[in-house]
Formats: C-alpha cells, sequence, structure tokens
C-alpha cells in the first residue's frame, strides 16, 4: 500500500509497521504459551478439530485409568475369596482323615461320638467361614454373590461378570439321583435293578443329562449291563459335571440243605449272550460260594453269605450277573415282587429249579448319577431314577458308625470336589483380571501417545517460531520509528 507523498495527516508506513508489530505480538504470545504449557492446543481457538479430538482422547483415558482400578480392587476380592476357600479345602480334608478313621471300625463308641463332636464343629466352621467372607462389606461365599459385573473397560459392555455359589455346608456334599417311585420293581434285590427270567429291568431310550456344565445325552440299550451305561455317562462329564457309577447285587435263597447238590453257569451279559461264563459245581452254599469266589478272575462276580443265610452275588464294576443252565440245586431271589410291570417288563418271581428245565435268571445292575452340583436327568425312569437330584450334604455326614462314615467319605468327596472347582473358577476370574489389566495398561500408553500427537508442542520448533517473531517485531519497531523520522522531516518545511 502506498499513501500520498509528503502527507502528514496518514502515515500509512506506520500503520502497515504497527499491523506487523501486531501480527507478531500475536503469535509471539501464542508461542510463548505453547512453550509454557507444552501444548500446541490451549483452548478450542488454537485448533477447534484439535481440541475436540483431544477432549475424546482425555475422556477414554480417564476411563482406561478408572477400569484398571476396578480391576485391581476385582482381583483383591477374588483373592479374599479364594483365601477363605482354601480355608473351607483344608477344613474339608480334615473331614476326611475323620471319616477314614471312623470307617475303620476300629473305634468304641464313646470315640465314635466324640468324633463326631468334632466333625460337628468342623463342618459348623465351614459355614462360619462362609457367611463372614466379605470384601466391602459385601459377602462373597453365602450365595448372595451373583450377577456381579466388573466395569473393566473405558466403555459400555466391557465388562467381566461373576457369581459365586454358597459354600455352607448345607450346601456342599453328593447331589445324587434316587429311586423313582414308580420304579420299585428295579430295586428290590439289595441295591440292584430287576432281577429277571424274561425281558429286561431298563427300557430303551435316551437320557438327557442336564449338569452344572451343560447337556449332553446318553443312549440306554435295554439288556444293557450297569456299567455300560455308567461309562457313557462318564463319557460326558467333561459336558455336564455328572459321573456315574455301578454295581449289581442279587441275593438269592438256596433251596435244599448243605449237601444239597449245584450245577449252573455263570457269567456275565444276558441269557443269550452272556460272557465270561464258567460251570459252578458245588455241594451246599458254602461249597458255593467257594466256587464263585474261586472263578471271581474270569467273571468279577464274588459271593458272601448273609445273616439270613442267603448266597449274595456281587459284581461291583455293574455288570451284568447271568445264571444258566441250572441243572441241579433250586434258587429264590430275594424280595422280587410278582408279577410287577415297569417299562412294559415283567418281572417274575424268580424260582430256579432243575425242574424247571435250565431256568436262567439276569440281574442287572444299578447305576447312580453324581455330582458336586444340583442336576436333572431327562426320562431318568428309563433306568429306574428320579429326574432331579437331591443333595446328601457336608452338614449331615455322620461318622459314629462304619456305613456312615463310609457315607461321609462319598459326600466330604464331592464337598471337597465342589469347593476345588470352585476355586478353579475364581483363580481363572482372576487370571482374565490379570490379563485385562495389562491390556489396559498397553492401551493407555497408546492412548497417551495418540493425545501427545495431537494436542504436544513441539518444542524445537516453536522455540524457533518464537525466535523469528521477536525478530519480526523488532523489525516491526525499527519500521515505525523510521516512519516517524520521515513525517517529521516534511514538518521541517513549514514555516
Amino acid at each position: 500500500m502506498s499513501g500520498a507523498i509528503g502527507s502528514i495527516l496518514n502515515n500509512f508506513g506506520a500503520l502497515e509497521a504497527l499491523n506487523g508489530i501486531a501480527s507478531a505480538q500475536g503469535s509471539n504470545n501464542t508461542y510463548e504459551t505453547e512453550l509454557s504449557t507444552g501444548l500446541s492446543i490451549n483452548s478450542p481457538a488454537d485448533n477447534p478439530a484439535g481440541f475436540i479430538e483431544a477432549q475424546g482422547f482425555d475422556a477414554q483415558i480417564n476411563g482406561v485409568t478408572q477400569a484398571s482400578a476396578n480391576a485391581n480392587e476385582g482381583v483383591s476380592l477374588l483373592q479374599t475369596a479364594q483365601g477363605a476357600v482354601q480355608q473351607q479345602l483344608d477344613i474339608a480334608q480334615k473331614l476326611n482323615s475323620i471319616a477314614v478313621q471312623s470307617a475303620n471300625g476300629t473305634q468304641t463308641p464313646e470315640e465314635a461320638q466324640s468324633l463326631q463332636a468334632v466333625v460337628a464343629q468342623l463342618t459348623g466352621q465351614v459355614t462360619t467361614i462362609a457367611q463372614q467372607t466379605q470384601f466391602n462389606d459385601i459377602s462373597l461365599l453365602d450365595g448372595t454373590f451373583t450377577g456381579v459385573q466388573f466395569q473393566v473397560g473405558a466403555n459400555e459392555g466391557q465388562t467381566i461378570d461373576l457369581s459365586i455359589g454358597s459354600t455352607e455346608a448345607n450346601t456342599l456334599g453328593l447331589n445324587t439321583l434316587d429311586a423313582s417311585a414308580g420304579a420299585s420293581a428295579l430295586y428290590k434285590a439289595s441295591g440292584s435293578a430287576a432281577v429277571t427270567l424274561a425281558g429286561s429291568a431298563f427300557t430303551a431310550g435316551a437320557l438327557t443329562i442336564y449338569g452344572s456344565e451343560g447337556s449332553a445325552k446318553a443312549t440306554v440299550t435295554a439288556t444293557e449291563s450297569a456299567a455300560t451305561l455308567a461309562s457313557a455317562v462318564n463319557g460326558l462329564t467333561n459336558q455336564t459335571n455328572v459321573a456315574a457309577q455301578a454295581s449289581t447285587s442279587v441275593v438269592l435263597k438256596v433251596k435244599g440243605g448243605s449237601g444239597s447238590a449245584f450245577d449252573f453257569t455263570l457269567g456275565n451279559g444276558n441269557v443269550a449272550s452272556a460272557t465270561n461264563k464258567v460251570t459252578i459245581s458245588a455241594t451246599g452254599i458254602s461249597g458255593v460260594i467257594s466256587a464263585v469266589n474261586n472263578a471271581t478272575a474270569t467273571t468279577g462276580i464274588t459271593a458272601t453269605e448273609n445273616a439270613s443265610g442267603n448266597l449274595v452275588l456281587t459284581q461291583s464294576q455293574g455288570e451284568n450277573i447271568s445264571i444258566t443252565g441250572v441243572k441241579n440245586g433250586s434258587f429264590t431271589t430275594e424280595n422280587t415282587p410278582t408279577a410287577t410291570t415297569y417299562g412294559g417288563v415283567t418281572s417274575s418271581a424268580g424260582v430256579f429249579t432243575a425242574a424247571a428245565g435250565g431256568s436262567s435268571l439276569v440281574a442287572q445292575g444299578k447305576v447312580s448319577f453324581q455330582s458336586d452340583e444340583s442336576f436333572s436327568v431327562g426320562s431318568a425312569k428309563l433306568v429306574g431314577l428320579q429326574s432331579q437330584s437331591t443333595l446328601d450334604s457336608l452338614s449331615n455326614i455322620n461318622v459314629t458308625t462304619v456305613s456312615g462314615a463310609n457315607s461321609a467319605i462319598n459326600v466330604i468327596k464331592y464337598a471337597i470336589e465342589g469347593l476345588n472347582n470352585l476355586d478353579g473358577s475364581l483363580g481363572a476370574t482372576q487370571q482374565r483380571l490379570s490379563a485385562t489389566l495389562q491390556n489396559l495398561t498397553t492401551t493407555n500408553t497408546n492412548l497417551q501417545n495418540g493425545l501427545g500427537v495431537v494436542q504436544d508442542a513441539n518444542i524445537p520448533q516453536v522455540s524457533e517460531q518464537l525466535t523469528e517473531t521477536e525478530i519480526q517485531a523488532q523489525a516491526g519497531v525499527a519500521a515505525l520509528k523510521s516512519s516517524t523520522t520521515l513525517q517529521q522531516a516534511y514538518l521541517s518545511l513549514l514555516p
């Protein structure tokens, strides 16, 4: 811009110099602010888009920082729960030792009562621990800690959920299925399924097992042994958390005196295809017992005489017990109901004599389902069981008798398994939180770097720019001084 030559009213050079000085001063102030704060964006006016982006980074960084604190609190909570569960496991192991000691049968009644008093104290302590374990006044092991979430991310939905079941003594133990009300014919033979002359005790079909880990189906064949069914169920345990046990036992009344002769074939499987067969030829019940036990290595069947003088045949793995080709002697199954129909199969009173033309008997075993947690089985009546499990709890164990101690050992075993499963689940959740913490630390570092890229000042560059603006301001001042000097020279022309 140029002005009128010699004008004293308008000094355009001075105005240009002033504009340059003002611009340099504004830039100088901006650069000094950046140097003093270390930020290139100190207000929305500096860079509106960058300011908005920096605020987004700040919000996410704050969220990640708080999420890290949340995860650390979650780890502390889990460690509190795990410590309590470990104490309960220690107590359960002590209970197991006491039950094994009581099952030895060498205790006096007074000693057995003393051991039961200790058991009561220990099971009470298990419940006390469950009721008193808290974190920040939050109960952890009494069954109320359900559906709790840990917010471990900056955004909605970035959570880890946790539920902890009750570990009180009355909730721990053995969950099992009992015989159904309509299946009396299946379990009259002293813990065995029905003894049949024809047909079978089981009904063909599919059992659907609904356990704590999920559901799965096991196929039932009418004439199969309890052992094969239990094996099928155990093959699904990883999917259901339900295991199965099988055993076969049949009580036979022996007809005739001690001098009576007995000739029959003993084996497994069914009548049509008996396996592991041996021929038993003996005199009197004692002779039969001896002959059966001599063949145990082949059949897996053992023989004993009960208090009523009856013959008890047992196959501990749950294989069928078959008696075929009875040529001499006579047996009657104990307590077998007459003409009782279950699942379309009629179980008749079994009388086996030589006169019957070589009658045959098949005893199918009893299968039981067990778990440390509640479960159910669809179509359980196919094998004579109820559909919903019942709990034999730790709080009800009684070691005053050998039989009670034996039962207690199994209950304690499943109580320990339940506590171990819970401990493992808590440990897995703690590992997830620890991994989340590591990820949050990495994320926070990267977010800080991203925020720095957006808003941090480039100090060397800003220092250089500040120097330039200072020089520009100084030059502007020199120009302003020069322009006013020329105007003063014009005034010397006046008279």
